[in-house]
Order: structure tokens, then sequence, then C-alpha cells
């Protein structure tokens, strides 16, 4: 998946994509024209003398480009189902917008990564809620770090980059973690030679910061169908009216006839959040979306042709631009979204975000840093108090394939290859990750399983068995792979036929109330220990709820053991709330599942 995003800071334009590759042949035939396109346009700045000017108009100009890409690459996307969790469900959870508000600040900790640098410390924000891109906290906010205090009383100020030319500690912005952008790493000063954890240094102690958030004064939410097409929804000020729904995208204008609170500030807020089902019942994900309107996007064009007639940048020009911009988005009383999704959309949930009455939370952090390790060596459980409660909504779809049959597992397999590699083609057999496969384990047993090769015949139908060393191919069950040397073979094969050893386990749930619980269980405040003689972990899975039936969400879990590669004495699950009934998952027999195959072999690639 890729995500790409192209805000533009001075011409609000943004366009949001994320998908796989592949091109249609009509989509080839789009991409290259807008290839042409932009190379027509990136010459034409090669003759633009005045840098001001040119920068303004690669902005603006590339910007459209992209948004033009966009268009392209989402409307030739081939439909394939994609489930994913309802991102639109944690608003449900609390009274108003503000309780959740105050459950993102007030769950907010740090941790300290384990590091075995001499120099580095990583340390790792942790929220309550976490969101899959595009998603990310629905409410404006902003979170400023400050500054680091040692153990030492030291104090680092935060800086936006690491200088090389410091010589001193420094607290900045991780450059080495992707995945997790709100990391920060203390740096201490490069000591050539020392090659082991530097135990002298003063360690980090509090990360202070500042956090603000907007949130709206209250949150409406639409049902939506194919039914609802065309008319016009109107609650309190706000207007939401469904464009067009088509089979993977749905196109939605919504207006509010009151104006933005002034809490908002300069923020242009998305007041759209939008999931979508198919005629399954289960969410699909989202492949991206496209804000602009037409008449958005023949403003932005208008003012880059107006540009491009320009010599040289002024800050008159400058100001004119500004002006027109205001004058342009004063008159956008409505927000237009058009929304492609992973799969055919049967209906629609619609959340609008009122922020005409709007209320600003702003709070100085200072948070002390902890430190829990995967694999602790600690006999005493380590507290994690938590003031806030948090759900985990992907908990009831992960834990259906508790109970997953024979048949289930059989048609989820999907078959790829590759003969790229001449001495090590291969077959992958695949299926979803699910939490049947999560309990099945590591002890994955299975008995030879018979594959045999075939040439083609004259009609190109299964012709005879090839004779083959043994070391000709190789499969392997655990990674779902039938790897093939053609080298070995005497001529090219057309065929496979065999089975693959495929795992399914039995599941045994039970419910347990907390006020009784068995041996070798005990709650410590929001903190579950499971004893690992009486529960081990390879076959046991334990999930918790709060007295409202919902799944709590899993804030982190650590295995303490009696020595560092050693037994594990007891794991320790800390949840956001306090568990009042525990589900329990046990594996009870493990059973193999012979996946019976025929494959129309790819042929080899002619060097």
């Amino acid at each position: 998946m890729m995500d790409v995003r192209t805000p533009l800071a001075s011409f609000g334009l943004c366009a949001v994509l994320l998908m796989a590759s592949g091109c249609s042949p009509k989509d080839e035939q789009k991409q290259a024209t807008l290839e042409e396109k932009t190379a027509k346009f990136e010459q034409s700045l090669d003759s633009i003398q005045d840098p001001k000017l040119r920068d303004a108009i690669a902005d603006l100009g590339g910007s459209l480009l992209l948004l033009e890409r966009a268009r392209v690459k989402l409307a030739d996307k081939s439909i394939e189902a994609e489930y994913g969790e309802n991102s639109l469900a944690l608003l449900t959870h609390y009274p108003t917008p503000q309780a959740l508000v105050d459950t993102y600040i007030n769950g907010l900790f740090v941790l300290r990564k384990a590091s075995h640098s001499d120099y580095l410390t990583d340390l790792q924000p942790v929220f309550p809620f976490s969101f899959n891109s595009p998603d990310q906290f629905p409410f404006p906010h902003g979170l400023e770090w400050q500054s680091v205090t040692l153990s030492n009383n030291k104090v680092i100020p935060f800086q936006p980059e690491w200088s090389e030319t410091d010589p001193g500690i420094q607290l900045s912005p991780s450059s080495s973690n992707l995945t997790n952008p709100d990391d920060l790493t203390v740096t201490y000063p490069f000591i050539d030679g020392i090659e082991t954890e530097n135990k002298s240094q003063p360690q980090p102690v509090s990360l202070k910061g500042t956090v603000e958030v907007v949130a709206p004064g209250k949150v409406l939410n639409f049902d939506l169908s194919k039914q609802d097409v065309g008319r016009t929804r109107t609650e309190g000020t706000v207007t939401l009216k469904l464009l067009l729904l088509e089979k993977n995208y749905a196109e939605i204008e919504m207006s509010n006839s009151a104006p933005l609170a002034p809490e908002v500030g300069d923020e242009s807020p998305n007041p759209l959040l939008v999931e979508a089902r198919d005629s399954t019942g289960q969410f699909l994900t989202r492949s991206g979306s496209i804000n602009e309107s037409a008449a958005q996007v023949a403003f932005y064009e208008k003012q880059l042709a107006e540009m491009q007639k320009q010599t040289a940048w002024s800050e008159a020009f400058e100001k004119k631009l500004v002006d027109q911009q205001k004058d342009f988005e004063h008159k956008q009383s409505s927000h237009y979204a058009k929304v492609y999704f992973n799969g055919v959309i049967d209906n629609l949930q619609i959340s609008v975000l009122d922020f005409s009455k709007a209320t600003l939370t702003r709070k100085d952090l200072d948070l002390p840093v902890l430190r829990f390790d995967k694999n602790s060596l600690q006999k005493t459980v380590q507290a994690l108090p938590m003031p806030v409660t948090v759900y985990d909504d992907g908990a009831a779809s992960w834990l259906k394939d508790a109970t997953l049959t024979e048949d289930q597992l059989k048609n989820s397999v999907t078959i790829s290859q590759s003969t790229e590699d001449a001495s090590a083609a291969h077959i992958v057999f695949d299926h979803p990750f699910t939490f049947n496969d999560d309990l099945v384990g590591a002890e994955r047993n299975s008995s030879e399983s018979p594959i045999t090769f075939f040439t083609a015949d004259d009609k190109g139908e299964r012709g005879e068995p090839i004779e083959l060393p043994s070391e000709a191919f190789e499969l392997n069950p655990a990674r779902g792979t039938l790897t093939y040397d053609l080298n070995l073979f005497p001529e090219n094969p057309a065929f496979v036929v065999g089975s693959i050893p495929l795992f399914l386990a039995t599941i045994e749930k039970a419910t347990i109330d907390t006020a009784k619980l068995p041996k070798g269980l005990s709650l410590k405040d929001n903190a579950l220990v499971v004893d690992q003689k009486e529960f081990p972990a390879d076959s046991w899975r334990f999930y918790a709820k709060d007295a409202s039936g919902n799944y709590l969400k899993e804030i982190l879990g650590v295995s303490h053991r009696a020595e560092e590669y050693g037994t594990a004495m007891f794991d320790v699950h800390y949840f956001y709330g306090q568990p009042t009934t525990l589900e329990s998952y046990q594996r009870t027999d493990l059973d193999t599942v012979q996946y019976g195959f025929e494959v129309k072999l790819d042929k080899p690639e002619s060097k």
C-alpha cells in the first residue's frame, strides 16, 4: 500500500490515494498522456527566471498534476473486497465529543524503547487510539514537545532536527522510524570505540510538551444507501446530500449554514467522516479520496494560468492571489468528497462534525518516561495506571475465526507464482492471517505431501508426469511455498499436481468473571497476570471486557522470565480500562488439512 498526500499549505489543495500497483491498458494510456503533460510542464518551468515565481508555479502545477494522477489511478483500480475496522465506532463510545478529547489527552504516555546503542535512546509517545492511514484523530489537534529531563536533572530542549555540529545531548524527532512518526530520539555525543550500552550516560526521566485539541459541538450520524441519491438530509444547520453512489465510490456534498466557531482558528477541519459496508455487513477499507470539487479545481487552474502569464513575482501579485483565494473560499459554503472503497458498496455510514460550536482544550504535559520490555527479568508486576477507558472495536471480528471451518480455510487460499528466477521458480499458497493461525502455534508437524510435475500434451492439457531428482523441488508447509529449480528438469513443466498441508486449531472458548478467577489468573488494577504453568501462551489467549460488555483495548504485554532466554514464569496484559469479564480461548487440538491443487504453470521467462 502507498499513501500519497499532496497538501499545498498556501493553496489548500489535497488528494489522498492509497492503492496497490498495477495498470489496465486504458490506465496506461491515460498515464502516458499525463506523463507528456508533466514533461511539458517541467520544461515550461525551465524558462522562468524569477525563482519565487518558479517555485509557486511548480507547487501549484505539481499539485494539480498529482490530483489528476490520483483521479486516473482511483478510477481504474480493480474492485476487490478488502475489509477493515469501523473507524467511526470510537465516536459512539463516548457521550460527548469532549469526552473523546479528554480520553485522547489523558491516555497518552511515553515509553522508552529497548536499545543496544551506546549513544541513542528512542522515546515513543503512545496514544490511546491508533488510526490507519489516511484516518487520524478526527478532530483538529497539535502536539508540541518542549524538552526532556534527564536523571541528572539536566533539561534538554527539543529541536526539530538533529545537528551534526552540536557536541551536547540532543532531543529531536526520530529519523530511523517512519512507522512511528511521533517517536523522539535522545542522542548522546558519539564516542569512538565504545560498542556497548553506555550506562554512565544520564537517562531520560520525563518529557514535557503541550497538546491542543478542538472538539466539535456535536457529531451528527447518517446512514445512506442507493435510494438516498439526490436527496437532501437536514439536521439543524447541517445539510447533507448524496450526489452519487457507484459500485466502489460515493460523492457527497455537505454544508453548514452556521459559520465555524472562533476556537477552530485558521484550521479548516474535515467535517466528513465516511465508512462503507458491502452486502456482507463488513466494513470496506478505503482506497483513497478526492476532496476538491470541479469548481475548486477550476479556480486553482485559473490561478495557475494567471501565474504563468507573469514574468516576475511581486508582493502585490501575491496579495492578489491570496485575496482571490480568501474570496473564493468564503463563497464556498459546501464541503465536497469523493471517497473510493476496496469493494462494492451496499450502504454508507457518515459522521458529520459540526464545528459551528467548538471547545479548545490545551494541556501542558509532563510525562514520566516508562520502560516495559517485551521480555522482563523482574519478579514483580510493574504498574501501568491508566485513567481512561478505550475499546477494541476490531476484537469481535478478529475472534470470529476461533470457529474457522476446514472449508472456510481452504476457500481463503490464493495461489500466485513466479518463474523470474529459473533456479528458484516458486508457487505461493497464501491465506489471510486469522485468529486461528495465531493459536496454531509453532508446532506444525506434517507428513510428506506428494507433488508431481507434468508436461503438456498437444492440446495443452495435462500430459505425462516428469521424473525428477528429489532436490529439484522443495515444499515448505510453514511458509506455504513450493520452490522448484527448472535447471534440473529434463523439459519445462506445464502443470503441477499435489497437496500442501494447512493447519486448523480446535479452539475452546470460556467466559470468566474477574471476581471468581481460577488458580493461575489474577488481576492487579488494569493488569491481568497469567501464570505460564497453568495457562501457557502458546495455547491460550485472553480478552477482557468491562461492565459495558465491550472488549477493552490491550495497551501492551510483558513476558516475565526466570533468565534471559529461559522459560516464561508469568505474562502480564495491561488494558485501557477495568476488566470485569474475561474470555479465554484455548487450543485443544490441531488438525492438518490437506489442500489439493492443480496449478497450470507460467512459462519460464526467456532470456
